[in-house]
């Protein structure tokens, strides 16, 4: 943003905006509240508010917002949660965590609003953060800013485009937004259809097809051959959960426990009760947490010890046994890879060894389908925790095809998975772009390339001359107290005797006006500087916005004092 259009220019936003009003609401006042979690920061608008009475008013309520004032969160920049101000929230009042900045006449109200949602803005303001455990930035940061200014005919003319042009974004991320929740039903319905027995119904038309049960009955017989289930410890299956009607499925079809399709010798079991401190070098074990929407983030697995993996080898893995979230989040579920051969798991998951003679690929989609699902959810017991217990992980009925049907919903689930796949990093990639566009428009509009420029308007200079003169006035202005009448100061003029000009060398890029707040003792009051530098109205502001943003002067609103950089 540092070089701008022919009649344009640059002013801190402390210079083109003004301070709100602030006060305590009346005890028996109602009034719309405002705090910083009532902003959409997607589409940087006032999403919620809350009516209250003054009585229950917190101590951050004081900030009065009118129509067009734009609202700047000082807490955590980067996620940029900014709003412009609508006709029905005029009055409002806003969190003192806000910087609210009310746009002077002559500026557009939405020049401002668009301008603190920039890059440029966001990274400024990020690298002001100070605070570790609450990041927070100040008003006089925001407010120092050093912002382009257009000529206003020429704000209003890129405003009116950025409505346009981002309204539009919107609605495309609008349909974006969509099309997860679009997928997520389509690989429901494919799994849906694999579990009933529609997805291949063609193909079984064409077959003479064993009955399932047959299949059942050889792992039964070396689940017996092994010396049958072990009765173990584990609490009695849930009433009214296990009860799969299997009537309509497939003439070739059977229901099984899901410990008959295990295989035998490894049982449905959980983990490690307590792992014990990490250990950077150790046995893996595996976590609910480590594998978040069904995919495994090695990078998360932790280690535990030799002698602790040992009081629990009952549980260690081999790769393709399938994990089972049971406590906490309830049904999560992933495949164990090669490089995890040997590690362990936790007691909120259980492993499912599959009998070689099942296809184990075709358990896996079962367990994934919706109605397996929510047999889980209902099986879940406890408060604290709340979980499945192994008992009713191994008493969960399964649909079960033949085998060759078994390897030929697993095809056609993989392929129709895959293209689904293929929209998803479609839509990724879409995302992205979209989630950018916004910002390039943003930097493209306030480079002065979204819409032509008019040589006829009035110059940003002018308007902020025009600006300066205005503050002036309304500084010379007197205040009138309350409890006694103090003579107002004269109002500054511009006289004969002011022969000085901000482009004058011991002016333009000094610290002119810091040189002379050191006669005045380090400090003094806008209008006590102004008598003295002899600079005309609009030079004197122009320099002391300069001289403010390089840090020669600090401007304390009541009180001009030396800057950090004034030495």
């Amino acid at each position: 943003m540092s070089k701008f259009p022919q009649g344009w220019s640059s002013a801190p936003l402390g210079g083109v905006t003004t301070a709100p009003d602030q006060k305590v609401p009346d005890v028996d006042e109602v009034f719309t509240y405002i705090d910083i979690g009532a902003i959409n920061r997607a589409d940087k608008t006032v999403a919620t508010s809350t009516q209250m009475r003054g009585a229950d008013a917190p101590s951050r309520a004081r900030k009065v917002v009118r129509e067009g004032d734009t609202l700047v969160s000082m807490t955590r920049p980067n996620l940029n949660a900014v709003a412009l101000i609508p006709a029905q929230h005029d009055g409002a009042i806003a969190s003192t965590g806000f910087d609210v900045l009310r746009p002077c006449q002559d500026m557009d109200p939405r020049w401002i609003n668009y301008l603190v949602r920039t890059e440029a803005f966001v990274k400024s303001m990020s690298s002001l953060v100070q605070g570790a455990l609450y990041p927070a930035i100040r008003s006089k940061d925001v407010r120092a800013f050093i912002a382009p200014i257009a000529p206003l005919a020429e704000q209003s003319k890129i405003a009116d485009k950025l409505d346009v042009l981002i309204a539009r974004v919107q609605v495309c991320k609008k349909h974006l937004d969509a099309l997860p929740n679009l997928l997520k039903r389509y690989r429901q319905s494919v799994l849906g259809a694999a579990t009933s027995g529609d997805l291949t119904s063609d193909w079984r038309e064409e077959r003479t097809l064993n009955h399932a049960s047959d299949l059942l009955d050889l792992l039964k017989g070396d689940h017996e051959a092994n010396g049958g289930h072990a009765k173990g410890n584990a609490a009695e299956p849930s009433d009214g959960v296990h009860n799969f009607d299997g009537r309509l499925l497939p003439k070739s079809w059977a229901v099984a426990t899901l410990r008959d399709l295990c295989e035998p010798g490894r049982p449905i079991t959980y983990g490690i009760l307590k792992p014990g401190p990490e250990l950077d070098v150790g046995v893996p074990y595996i976590r609910v947490a480590d594998f978040p929407g069904n995919r495994l983030q090695l990078e998360l697995i932790r280690k535990t010890s030799a002698a602790i993996d040992e009081q629990f080898k009952r549980s260690r893995l081999r790769p393709g046994d399938l994990i089972l979230s049971i406590r906490g989040t309830v049904g999560r579920l992933i495949e164990v890879p090669d490089e995890l051969d040997g590690a362990n798991i936790t007691q909120d998951t259980a492993r499912l060894s599959i009998n070689p003679r099942i296809e184990r690929r075709y358990v896996y989609f079962s367990l994934l389908e919706s109605s397996i699902q929510l047999r889980m959810q209902k099986a879940i017991r406890g408060v604290a925790v709340k979980g499945i217990n192994i008992g009713d992980v191994r008493a969960l009925q399964l649909p079960v095809p033949p085998l060759d049907e078994q390897l030929e919903i697993v095809r056609r689930v993989d392929s129709l998975f895959s293209f689904a796949d293929c929209i998803d990093a479609h839509y990724a990639e879409a995302n992205a772009k979209v989630q950018r566009l916004t910002l390039l428009l943003l930097s493209k509009a306030f480079r002065g390339e979204l819409v032509p420029q008019d040589p006829n308007n009035e110059s940003a200079s002018a308007l902020l001359a025009r600006i300066a003169a205005r503050r002036a006035s309304a500084v010379a202005k007197p205040r009138v107290r309350k409890i006694r009448q103090v003579r107002p100061p004269r109002a500054p003029k511009e006289t004969a005797t002011m022969t000085k000009s901000r482009h004058d060398d011991d002016v333009k890029g000094k610290a002119y006006l810091a040189d002379h707040l050191r006669r005045l003792n380090g400090s003094a009051t806008a209008e006590s500087l102004f008598k003295l530098v002899q600079l005309p109205v609009a030079d004197f502001y122009k320099q002391l916005a300069w001289e403010v943003a390089q840090g020669y002067v600090k401007d304390n609103t009541n009180l001009l004092e030396l800057g950090h950089a004034a030495g």
